[in-house]
Order: structure tokens, then sequence, then C-alpha cells
């Protein structure tokens, strides 16, 4: 008796509808006001491809008059590791050392303040002694101020000194003074002579070949790059910069500014996708209620709840500072179907007490006071998984921050609708029924009622035989983990690629005789010069230039190239480096994926020279390729020569492709390069990934290929994507734990008992059975974007489960015995679960079918959610009372133990 007294008391406190009902014209005004403020919220949203997640990077160059790398790794690279390996925040501490130059690159954890991070790196190199005529100098990188977008420059009546001066004078002042912007690069403008008084310095520059040239479509070009602020918005940028040059354009007649290269292209086509996905998901949430509930007033009181909660979900979005990016448009297109739900259990549960003579006041009073136990314990159950991912520490969490507060917000805000504002609005719309609701006439409904409730009669008879099937279907779920391809981010069909090229440095001739030259420049009658005899200067540009221009020749070859934008030498004054920017036509035949492979195999293989074909990241981390592994150890020629060994077994292996090794020109005696990671030697193994084969499988290769040779003293780690994509799991294990945990908690705070939370946990292995058999059967890989889907699947498959147990404790109160009251509380159930599940399946279906732009990255994630769904509801109606059935046989809480 004291019991039932307790669960009253919990079900009136938690029915705020009855507030709601009472005061109607306030609860209508403040959702009002919410509409009115979610609005102006959206409104001030902005669209991104990812979230805004900074990677502070401080990086040391110092010189000093040193003969090899190994003098300059003892004498200036490891007194500055020493120096600042205990700096606060620091992450990765790595350094290459070359004969008398050194770079030292911190990377702070992510969120630390880059200038604080580089005051702290010169107060701590202040206080080193250096060798003798060493120099250094600290540079603070913010990888978010990226190119947001190039253009070329070019003219039938103008030659290139002409341009030149035109983008100088006209062109660059007029970008670089828009907001959002941070500098504007001028590439491919012909390089300024040396002054005839030049020193050693300028003379060392020009034997480097300093500066850039561009070329665009086959043809040498000029070019303007436009570096956004690391904490501008790209699309707004990109957008105010196409906005001026469509003004300078009108007034500079004969010169075309072209597009060349920009990110916001894609940024634009992979939101609006998603934004589709998420209207198409509405419009089916709503088109499948109106069939099972055959009412129009329910069916648009329900509706309601979507347009509402999304807009008081704007609200926590902009208060967070968060865009319309992949991850916050995702979140909200995977809600959808659920958002609806609890407006869809409390409206249902509203129409039924109507259609049994109730009036709607009447009904709406009852109906939430016998709902509401279970919508609150569903949505904080909901809450209850998806914060701990909002409050995720490291990159994933800066990531998923936004995903794990969006989701939260809306759930909050759907039941905030659904126990205020639906059943004020069921009271006023809905009517008194008059005659047998249309859905009691349909037969096939009947029928299906019917069977599922002599379903469960026979489950309730054979106990052993469910449960043992249940184990069974969970056993067989996990024996596919197996089979499922391991990964981190899926590729994506973007359309655009890079080649990166790296071309043999000629030998550079003495300084002093190069000074002669000077000289002789100078002072013609100088008698230490010889004017028939002029020391040639070797200029890397224009090496680089003819490399680049094979490279060009064969991507040009492929019908599905659109355009193809070069830049010879790099910003860091590296002249043999250069970057090929690939953007492929929109009606291509070929995916993005397909034609690197192709292009991999048709790169004419030139002499000293490396390429690589790399995607174009998705947050910029410093460059890194996909898969990275580090051999780490003292012994500089076993890392040599471990490492070249692993990648001569890991190229015969498809799939693999680009790979590269550091300190490969490294020979007995003779150390050009040295690599250092967090204070140890090392060797770096990098690869790009082709077709097929997937990181996860990628790492398991070079792991076994690598494991078997590798010699006493050296021990390998993993970098790249393969790190990350660990860290990754590691972090999601944690809080899946977390979650678990937060789960059980609120389900024992609302219950008052421990055993309903545990009968609702089994439908949560339940449902893992579906979404390994859907990612297994739709080819999907097991990897960052999936796991979310799993996080999800958490907060989604109790709902059921839910409002199942909830409503069988009530009919027990009400005196039915268990299994009266398990099989009258099947059927009456079977209604808002089927729909509930239908309408959120539904709302997934436009993500899982992987339509338009970012498909790959949003379907692995709809295709788990939805096949752990239908697993989970499918057994869960079954499973779900009779696990229940055999606790209360071992703990009755009303009443003796029942005969089965």
């Amino acid at each position: 008796m004291v019991k039932r007294n307790s669960s009253k008391s919990a079900r009136q406190r938690f029915n705020f509808s009855r507030w709601a009902i009472e005061y109607s014209w306030l609860t209508v005004s403040f959702w009002i006001a919410v509409a009115v403020a979610g609005a102006l919220a959206f409104s001030s949203l902005k669209y991104a491809l990812f979230p805004d997640i900074t990677f502070p990077v401080v990086v040391v160059n110092a010189t000093a008059p040193l003969p090899s790398a190994v003098d300059t790794e003892a004498k200036l690279t490891i007194p500055i590791e020493e120096r600042l390996r205990s700096l606060e925040g620091l992450d990765d501490l790595r350094s290459s050392s070359y004969p008398g130059q050194a770079a030292v690159s911190l990377a702070f954890s992510v969120g630390t303040n880059l200038e604080t991070s580089k005051s702290e790196v010169d107060s701590a190199l202040k206080q080193l002694k250096l060798p003798q005529g060493a120099s250094y100098k600290v540079i603070p990188l913010n990888l978010n101020e990226s190119a947001a977008v190039s253009y070329a420059i070019e003219s039938n009546s103008r030659n290139l000194a002409d341009l030149t001066k035109v983008a100088e004078d006209q062109i660059t002042p007029a970008i670089a003074k828009l907001p959002g912007v941070l500098k504007v690069s001028l590439l491919g403008a012909p390089a300024t002579s040396p002054p005839a008084n030049a020193g050693n310095n300028d003379l060392a520059a020009l034997a480097q070949g300093a500066g850039t040239l561009v070329r665009f479509n086959g043809q040498q070009a000029l070019a303007f790059q436009v570096i956004k602020r690391g904490d501008a918005n790209t699309l707004e940028v990109v957008s105010r910069v196409e906005a001026e040059v469509q003004k300078l354009r009108t007034n500079l007649k004969d010169i075309k500014l072209t597009l060349a290269a920009t990110q916001a292209e894609y940024i634009r086509q992979a939101t609006k996708s998603t934004i589709d996905a998420l209207i198409e998901a509405i419009v089916l949430s709503i088109v499948v209620i109106y069939p099972f509930l055959w009412n129009w007033r329910a069916t648009f009181i329900s509706a309601l709840a979507i347009p509402t909660s999304l807009l008081a979900t704007f609200i926590v979005m902009a208060i967070f500072g968060f865009n319309l990016e992949t991850i916050t448009l995702l979140a909200l297109a995977l809600v959808i179907g659920s958002v609806i739900d609890d407006a869809i259990l409390d409206v249902e549960n509203i129409l039924r007490h109507i259609e049994e003579g109730e009036s709607p006041r009447q009904a709406a009073h009852a109906a939430t006071d016998e709902i509401g136990l279970a919508v609150v314990a569903t949505t904080a159950a909901a809450v209850a998984v998806f914060l701990p991912i909002g409050l995720m520490g490291g990159v994933v969490g800066q990531f998923f921050k936004p995903f794990g507060i969006t989701v939260s917000a809306s759930y909050i805000a759907s039941t905030l609708v659904a126990r205020t504002l639906s059943p004020v609005l069921a009271t006023y719309w809905l009517v008194p029924a008059t005659k047998t609701p249309e859905r009691r006439k349909i037969s096939i409904w009947v029928r299906f009622t019917e069977f599922y409730r002599n379903l469960l009669k026979w489950s309730l008879n054979h106990r052993k035989t469910v449960v043992a099937l249940a184990i069974l279907s969970f056993i067989g779920g996990m024996s596919l983990i197996p089979f499922i391809p391991k990964g981190f981010i899926p590729k994506l069909d973007r359309g655009e690629f890079n080649i990166t090229y790296t071309a043999p440095l000629p030998k550079i001739p003495d300084l002093a005789a190069l000074q002669l030259q000077a000289q002789q420049r100078t002072n013609p009658q100088s008698p230490i010069s010889n004017p028939q005899s002029p020391v040639p200067i070797p200029n890397p540009l224009n090496d680089s230039l003819e490399v680049a221009k094979k490279l060009e020749e064969a991507v040009r070859k492929y019908p599905d190239v659109e355009t193809v934008f070069t830049t010879v030498g790099s910003r860091e004054g590296e002249p043999n480096k250069g970057t090929l920017y690939v953007k492929l036509k929109e009606d291509r035949k070929t995916p993005t994926a397909q034609l690197q492979d192709e292009l991999r195999k048709s790169l004419p293989s030139l002499p000293g020279v490396t390429t690589s074909v790399e995607d174009i990241q998705f947050v910029d981390t410093g460059g890194q390729k996909p898969l990275q592994v580090a051999l780490k150890g003292e012994d500089l020629q076993a890392l040599n020569k471990t490492a070249k060994t692993i990648k001569e077994r890991i190229e015969k292996i498809p799939g693999f492709a680009d790979v590269t090794v550091t300190g490969e020109n490294n020979v007995q005696g003779q150390v050009f390069q040295i690599e250092r990671l967090n204070n140890e030697r090392v060797a770096y193994i990098s690869a790009n990934l082709g077709q097929g084969l997937s990181l996860g499988d990628a790492t398991d290769k070079i792991m076994a290929e690598a494991k078997p040779i590798l010699p006493s003293g050296v021990t390998l780690d993993l970098g790249g994507d393969s790190e990350r994509q660990s860290e990754v799991f590691g972090s999601f294990a944690s809080t899946l734990m977390l979650s678990a945990i937060c789960i059980v908690a609120v389900l024992i705070l609302l219950f008052r008992s421990w055993i309903d939370p545990i009968v609702i946990g089994v439908s949560l292995p339940l449902a893992l059975v579906g979404a390994m058999l859907s990612l297994l059967f739709t080819k999907s890989d097991f990897g960052m974007i999936s796991l979310i889907g799993f996080v999800f699947l958490l907060g989604l498959a109790n709902k059921n489960a839910i409002v199942l147990v909830d409503y069988i404790n009530q009919l027990r109160q009400a005196g039915l015995n268990r299994t009266e009251a398990i099989l009258k509380a099947g059927p009456v159930r079977l209604r808002p679960i089927i729909i509930t599940t239908i309408s959120t399946l539904l709302g997934m279906l436009p993500i899982a079918l992987g339509l338009g732009a970012g498909s790959e990255l949003r379907s692995p994630m709809a295709v788990a959610i939805a096949g752990g769904l239908v697993s989970s509801t499918i057994l869960s109606l079954i499973v779900i009372p009779v696990v229940y059935s055999i606790l209360d046989d071992w703990f009755p809480r009303f009443g003796k133990k029942e005969a089965n």
C-alpha cells in the first residue's frame, strides 16, 4: 500500500501538465515567446563544415654553424627540447634536425591560448644557453588561419608584370580590408632582381629560389590567396570575397578573375544536403502519425512538437556559440523522429481516454497523470547519455560537444512541449468521441494487436526459450564485429583533392663564389672576377616547375577533371615542393577515390621526386597522412633500416598508397635528417589509403608486418588518424560506461526501485544486434561516426521498455495480477511504440539513404541507429515482459509470487 502512495505522489510530482492546463494562456504565451526567440537565434547561427576547433602549435626554428645533423641534435635540438618539455598543456613535442638547422614543433592541448603558449616558449628559451653563432625564431601557428579561397588572375592584353602591378594596387588591397580576412597573398608574382650590393643572406635566398610560381589549367598565371582569421567563418569570408570580386570584374574589364580553389563550395553543398535531409525527416515523421491515430487534430498537435522543439534548441545553440555545421545539423536530423515521440505518447494517450468516453479536459488530466513518469524517465535517460558526450575532453570532446549538447537540448525541449503545450492544445482542439474511432474499424490493426497478445502469452509460458533466443541473438550480433571494417572518418566523394610533390634540391654553390659573382656585377673591372666564367646560380623553382608541368599533363588528360590549380614552391620557402589542387566536374562519372587510385598509377615516375595524392583534411591538424606509425629507438641505422623494410613490405599490399619514410636518405656515416618525438628518436612511416582499405584494417596490417622484424631496442607506436582512432574509441568506451551508469542512476531515482532499471536495461544489448547487422549489410565502417550512432541508440533504445514497464506497474497497482497486467499493457502500449518507432525510422531514412554531398559521413550513423532500433523494438516487445516476470519471481514487489 505504501508503494502505491509513493508512486502516486511521484506521478503527481512529475505531472506539471496540470499546471500548464490550468494556466493555458501563460503556457501558450511562453511557447510563442520561445518561437520568436528561436527564430532570432536561428538567424544568428553561421554555417560551417565542422565545429571550430583550434589546434595551437608553436614552432621553434633554430640555426647554428654545426656540420652534421647529429651535432645539431646534440647541441641544439635536445637542449631546446629539454627546456620546453615541461611546459603546461603540451601534448606533443616533435623535432627535425638537419646539418646546422633544427625545427622543434610543440602541439598544445585543444583550446589552449596560442599567444600564451608562445609567450611561455619565449620565456623558457631566454634562459637557454645556445652554441656560439646560434639563433632561433619562435613562430605561433594557428591552423585555423587557413586559405579560404584563391582566384587566378589572367589577361589576354597584359603581361605578368602589368598584372602584378594591378593586383598589388587594386585587387589585393580591396580584398584585404574585408572583415574576417587575415591577409591576402599574391602568388606567382615575378621575383625582383637582387640589389647589386647583395649580401650573403640575399644571395642565399636567391640560390634557394625563394618565392612561388602559379599555374592554372596548364598556363602560367598570377593568383591571390585569401587567408582567413582563425576565428572567422569560412563561408562568410568567401561570400564577402565573392561580392568584392564581382565589383572588381566590373571595374577591370580586361582582367579575368577565375575561382581557382575553395572549400566553401563543398561546405555549402554538404550543409544544404543535411538541411534537405532534415526537412525530409520532418515531413516523413509527421506523415506516418495519421494512419495510426486517424485524427487530423491529434496529428497536428503531435507534429507541432517538431518546429517548437527545434526553435527552442536554436536558442541553446546560440547561447553556446555553435554553428550550423555537419555535427549539429546531423544531431538535429537524427532527433527529428525522437522529439515527436514524447508528444505522440501524450497525445495518443489523451486520444485513447477520449475514445473511452472522457471529455478532452478529463482525458488530458488522466492521460498526463498516467504517462508523465514514463515521458520524463525516457528524456532523463536520453540526456544522461548525451550530456557526458558534451563534457568529454580532448580533441574528441571539442568535436562532439556540440552534438551532445544539441541533442540534450532537443530532448529537453521536446519533453517540455509534450508536457505543457500538447495537452493544452488537446483540451481545446480535440473533440469528444461521438462514434467508434476509425482506427478500431481497421481489421488489420485489430488482428495485428491480437497476434501480438497471443505471442506475448506464449512467451510468458516459454520464458526459458525466449531468454535463450535473446542471448543467442546478442552473441550472434557481437560475433559480427570482426567482419565489420574499422575506420576513423569515412572517405568523402568531395570532387576535389590535392597532389603534393617534393623534388630534389640542386647542389648550391659555395657562397664565396656567389659573392665573387655579385662583386663582378657591381664592378666589371674587378680583377678577381672572370666575366667569361660566371658562377652558375641554380634555381630550384625552375626545376620544381618542370616537375609540376609533367604532373599537370598527366592529370589534365582525365575527362572528369575540371580545373588544376598549381602552386610551385611553398610559402615556407621550400622551392622544391608544390601542390596541385584538382577540382572535378560535378557531372563526373568516376568517384573521387577511384580517380585518385587511377592517378597514383598513371602519374609519371620522375627521378628523386616523391608524389602524394591526398584527401583534403576535415580539420587541419598539421598535414599528416591518415596512416602514420613511429618507430622509436636510439640506433639511427636500425631505425632507418627497419623503416625501409616495412615500407617495402606494405607497398606490396593493395590499398597502401604514397608510402614514405623519414630519414630514407640517411646512410651509415652520413646522416642528413633526425626525427624526434617526445624526446626520443623516431622514424615515421606514412601512407595514404586507397579504395577498399579502411584505416583500422590498414593499421592491423602494418602492425602485423612490422612486429616480426622489429630489432631489439626499436618499438612501434601509432600516429596520425590511427592514433586519433584509438583515442576516439578509448574516449567513447569510458563515455559509454559513464552514460550507462547515469541511465541506471536516473531510472533508480525515478522508479524508486533497482529492479525496473535492470529490466529496462535489457533493451540496450538487444539494440546492438540490429546495429551490427545493419553495418555489415551496408558495408559501413565501424568508426567515429557510427560510434556516435551507437551512443545515440543507447539513449533511444530504452524508451519503449520504459513506457511498457511503467504501464505494467500502474495496472498492477490498480489491482490486476502480473500476467493480466502484462497482457493488457502490451497491446495498449503497442500503438504508441509502433508509431514512435516508425516515425523515428522514417526520420532516419533520408540520412541512411546516403544522398547528397557529405552523405558518406551521415549515412553510417543513421544506418546503425535504424538497425538497432528495429531489433530493439521487436525483441523488447517480447523479451522485456518476460524478463520482468522472471525478476518479479525472484524479487516480488506487488504481493506473493505468481505461478507460471
